[in-house]
């Protein structure tokens, strides 16, 4: 049971509450009484009560000072302020400290049952929000691990991270990624193998080599990333460390592919050295260490175009852009035409590209478009290849121009949702929607719904709580402003809420109650 002190410097009234309030009823034990705040304030030191019933009128100290006092050394000590007419704004003060409760003079049983079950129930609710955020930083210290992975993964796989999201993922790990020059290496495990080969190989690397900031497997491939480092010679001792500990336990070669030293922001061009290299490992042999220096020169300034149209392409199809979709088309085929690689070449690349279409296709339409692979297999040219993607692409880009109009709807009927059974929190905002209920980005949220609705949210969500104020006031007649206010989501702030009111009914809320007084 929660415990509580009542302080009033009146005896009778002090006695009356004692005895006329079931404690019991209300989950509470009246665990003390006090005649001013002085007297309640060293109880309070003594052994701090859950809840406090105090007179706001009381000599030495007062009911606000005492809220005042208690507040600053014992926070979890929640009020239930009594005052009379008179002492009511006085009272109010007492909302800079988190007071919500306030009994005018004489109050019954029932108002105070009331308020000390309300403030049961918010004690209730804060430890299960506070068991709830530990239990989710314990999952999260257990999912760290797996979100380093995923980001990885999605980082190299997707232009989608900036140097914006950079800096949080940094915090998020306790890693420094943008200001160091890293390397990455791609290990693959020659011939038949089990899963579990590639987690060991990762651990044995992640024991046996410094600076291993992130890994992860890819396309049955491991993946790591590590800060670069002047003493090369000692950098490929470690990876030759690597490869040997893991033959000598499994008897499995592993090839290493080496990308230059580089900033993370350009990762996704390292990645694509390394596979570049990996590839070469026809030429090389299974089972070697392949760096650039390895690798025949070629021209690669228009690579680099290629592997920037290719990941904007993606970007593009999501975003149901059918004009920019095409002309990336037209922008990659034709960089594939005047680099005249080998064919071999020429098709890895556009199977990468249907590859990465694939990744970002929708679960419905995902197996139809695999099964297509085959078919764009067996295209003899590279206009054939050309068309074959441009139609896929089409074909993708159409679906995903449906899906987000459909998404944005269904996503502004969810906010409306959440307007209608939230309305009545004074905190209620988009930035709360989005990052607390949606777990989406709210310039995005403030964007369409004011396409669907046609008003900005705050808007929407002050006139839905005036709407609803109104209704209250034809259905009950007379009631205070300050309640109404408090009632409908303005924090008790009767002022703002008066303005708002005026705004839209065109007359204040005591002129609105009046008037429904007279019909």
């Amino acid at each position: 049971m929660y415990k509580v002190l009542l302080v009033d410097d009146e005896r009778m009234i002090l006695e009356g509450i004692s005895q006329v309030v079931d404690w019991g009823k209300a989950g509470t034990r009246l665990v003390g009484t006090a005649r001013n705040g002085i007297e309640a304030y060293d109880q309070i030191q003594a052994s701090p009560p859950d809840f406090v019933i105090s007179d706001i009128s009381m000599p030495g100290l007062d009911g606000i000072g005492l809220v005042a006092k208690t507040t600053e050394h014992f926070p979890d000590v929640r009020f239930i302020l009594l005052s009379g007419y008179k002492d009511f704004d006085y009272a109010c003060r007492a909302m800079q400290y988190g007071v919500k409760h306030y009994l005018l003079k004489p109050c019954n049983e029932r108002q105070i049952h009331e308020a000390l079950t309300e403030l049961g129930q918010e004690r209730e609710e804060q430890e299960e929000r506070k068991q709830f955020v530990n239990r989710m930083k314990l999952d999260f210290q257990r999912m760290l691990p797996h979100v380093k992975e995923h980001f990885l993964k999605e980082f190299i796989s997707y232009k989608t991270y900036g140097s914006r999201d950079i800096a949080f993922y940094e915090r998020l790990f306790g890693l420094e990624l943008q200001d160091k020059q890293v390397r990455m290496l791609l290990l693959r495990v020659e011939e038949s193998h089990e899963p579990e080969h590639l987690f060991a190989l990762q651990n044995i690397a992640a024991d046996l080599m410094d600076d291993v900031l992130l890994s992860t497997t890819m396309q049955g491939q491991l993946l790591i990333v590590l800060e670069s480092e002047d003493d090369t010679s000692r950098f490929m001792k470690q990876i030759e460390a690597v490869r040997a500990t893991f033959h000598r336990f499994y008897k499995l070669e592993v090839t290493v592919a080496v990308s230059e030293s580089d900033s993370m922001q350009h990762s996704r061009g390292m990645y694509r050295e390394t596979l570049h290299c990996m590839n070469h490992r026809f030429y090389t042999g299974e089972g070697s260490l392949i760096t650039k220096e390895d690798l025949a020169a070629e021209d690669t300034r228009e690579m680099a175009d290629l592997e920037l149209d290719e990941e904007k392409f993606g970007l593009l199809i999501k975003a149901g852009n059918t004009v920019e979709v095409a002309q990336e088309v037209d922008r990659l085929f034709g960089i594939l035409s005047r680099m005249k690689l080998e064919i071999s070449v020429t098709r890895s690349y556009v199977l990468q590209l249907y590859a990465a279409m694939i990744r970002i296709c929708p679960e419905e339409e995902r197996a139809a478009f695999t099964s297509r692979m085959v078919v764009l297999a067996e295209q003899k040219t590279l206009a054939c290849l050309k068309s074959f993607v441009q139609e896929a692409a089409e074909r993708m880009t159409a679906i995903y121009y449906k899906s987000n109009v459909y998404r944005q709807s269904s996503t502004v009927d969810k906010m409306i949702t959440i307007i209608e059974q939230n309305y009545r929190k004074s905190d209620l905002s988009l930035n709360g929607v989005a990052g607390q209920m949606l777990y989406m980005n709210s310039d995005y949220l403030g964007k369409i719904f004011k396409k669907v609705t046609g008003e900005n949210f705050s808007h929407y969500v002050n006139r839905y709580r005036i709407e609803r104020a109104a209704e209250h006031i034809r259905e009950t007649g007379d009631v205070k402003v300050f309640e109404l206010a408090e009632w409908f989501g303005f924090g008790g702030n009767a002022q703002y809420f008066s303005q708002v009111f005026k705004k839209w009914a065109g007359m204040t809320p005591s002129e609105y109650i009046k008037s429904h007084e007279r019909g």
